[in-house]
């Protein structure tokens, strides 16, 4: 047995195209989030969105 340490290193192995649609999906997707909870007319989901953002320090009116 060896008692040599091995080590990992993290290698991305996605094309810089693959990061760049990744991060633009995830955009979205958040856009979407923020929108829906800003916009909704379920009252308890907009005053959790709201609640958040004050929580946060996020002026939001």
């Amino acid at each position: 047995m060896s008692s040599r340490t091995l080590s990992h290193s993290a290698v991305s192995s996605q094309t810089l195209s693959q990061r760049l649609a990744l991060a633009i999906g995830a955009g979205l997707i958040g856009l979407a989030l923020v929108y829906f909870a800003g916009f909704s007319h379920i009252e308890a989901v907009h005053n959790a969105a709201h609640d958040t953002r004050h929580s946060a320090a996020f002026p939001c009116h």
